[in-house]
Order: structure tokens, then C-alpha cells, then sequence
């Protein structure tokens, strides 16, 4: 018991101590947090204009049609613009996106990070926008009357009251979302980001030991994961609370 006890001391001094290699994975966190962080804003932004766009097209086609005119082409080409995105977007797997991005699209920078944070924003986008464009399904199409009726315009209406609802009803779906989208985040060190997973594989690399710095990140990212889960059921009951 001793001995093995011994055994592991010396190899989580080997594998972290040594060399000050504990500052790599610290470094990677950083980088997976900042990426994970400014891509969560971003698929938020873009997820919150294609499901806006989508659902004005879908609600509001038949009397535009009928209407005609600059407004209906405008929305109909937008809503074109839209479905090609989500189709792209969500029929190709993340890490390819990254690779043309980094060494197609973006060759002329080596500004890994922003890159990463442009992909993995613009990928999060797809999937937010549909789960907000059923979120703005959901809603009581009575709310959008009642804004009408005050004498809001269709887009007034959407800010002020059907998005506050719609955020309230997606959120549990949202949170799995951002969930997926920091373990998907591991995938950055194939084009040379030093993310939490790279951290960890360079450590391996250098000590020829897969167990303890492995298992590190896994542990990290199950700590971030647990951390997130209950800020979320936090705010759940916080939102409601505000709705007794």
C-alpha cells in the first residue's frame, strides 16, 4: 500500500511538478474558457437573428405573399440565406468546420484563438437558433396579439415580450447546449490551440505517461460541467420564483 501510494506520489510529481508542467494545464484552461465563453455569446447573437428570421417567415409568409412587395423578398431571401447556414452548419462535424477555417478560410492568421472562437460561435449558432425558433413556437401566439394590439410593431413585440418568454422556455435545452459546445471545445488543439485537452496530451508527450494527465482534464471538465449544471438550476429556480 505504501509502495503504491510512493508510486503515485512520484508520478503526479513527474507529470505536474516537474518542470512547472501544472502551468500548461492552466494555460489550456484558460484558453478553453475564454473560447467557450465568447463563443456562447456569439451562437447566442446569431441563434437569436436566424430564429427570428425564420419564424417571422413561417408566421407571416402567407400575408406578406399576398401583399407582396420589397418586404417579402427581403424576408424570403433572408430566411434562404438561413436554411443554407443551418443546413451547412449542422451537416458537417465541428472539427472540420475548425480545420477550413484555420487553414482555408483564415491562412493568413495564426490567431488561433479568434479563430476558434469564430467557429465554434458560428457552429453554436445553428443549433441555439433552432432551439430558440422552437422556443418562439412555444410562446402563446396570444402574447404577440396583445403586443399588436397595444400598438407595438412585429419587431417591438418580439423584444420586449415573446424573446423574455421564449429564454425562460429554452433554457434547460439552451444550458445542454453549452454544455456540448465546451467538450467540443477539446477538438482546438488539432489546429495547434493550446486548450485544456492539448495541455494534457503535451504533458503525456513529455512524460510518456497517459494516466495522471489524462485523467486531470477529465476531472476538470466533469468539475466545469457540475459547476455549470448548478449556476443553471440556480437560475431555473430563480426565473421561477419571479413568475409567482
Amino acid at each position: 500500500m505504501t509502495e503504491w501510494f510512493n508510486d503515485l506520489i512520484a508520478e503526479f510529481k513527474l507529470n505536474f511538478i516537474d518542470g512547472d508542467k501544472w502551468t500548461w494545464l492552466f494555460e489550456g484552461l484558460g484558453n478553453t474558457l475564454l473560447i467557450t465563453f465568447f463563443a456562447v455569446i456569439m451562437g447566442i447573437v446569431i441563434g437569436i437573428i436566424v430564429a427570428t428570421v425564420r419564424s417571422t417567415y413561417d408566421t407571416n409568409k402567407e400575408s406578406m405573399k399576398k401583399r407582396g412587395g420589397i418586404r417579402y423578398i427581403i424576408i424570403s431571401f433572408f430566411n434562404i440565406i438561413c436554411n443554407i447556414y443551418l443546413t451547412v452548419i449542422r451537416g458537417t462535424p465541428v472539427v472540420v468546420q475548425l480545420m477550413i477555417s484555420y487553414f482555408i478560410i483564415f491562412s493568413f492568421s495564426r490567431n488561433g484563438v479568434l479563430i476558434a472562437i469564430l467557429t465554434f460561435g458560428i457552429n453554436s449558432g445553428a443549433y441555439v437558433a433552432e432551439i430558440f425558433r422552437g422556443g418562439i413556437v412555444s410562446v402563446d401566439k396570444g402574447q404577440l396579439e396583445a403586443g399588436r394590439s397595444l400598438g407595438l410593431s412585429y419587431v417591438q413585440t418580439m423584444i420586449h415580450i415573446v424573446i423574455p418568454q421564449m429564454f425562460k422556455i429554452v433554457l434547460p435545452t439552451l444550458c445542454n447546449e453549452f454544455i456540448v459546445l465546451l467538450k467540443e471545445t477539446s477538438v482546438a488543439g488539432y489546429v495547434g490551440i493550446m486548450d485544456l485537452t492539448k495541455a494534457g496530451d503535451l504533458i503525456r508527450g513529455r512524460t510518456y505517461s497517459a494516466f495522471m494527465p489524462l485523467i486531470a482534464v477529465a476531472v476538470i471538465y466533469l468539475l466545469m460541467v457540475i459547476l455549470f449544471t448548478w449556476l443553471v438550476r440556480k437560475l431555473e429556480r430563480r426565473l421561477r420564483d419571479s413568475d409567482r
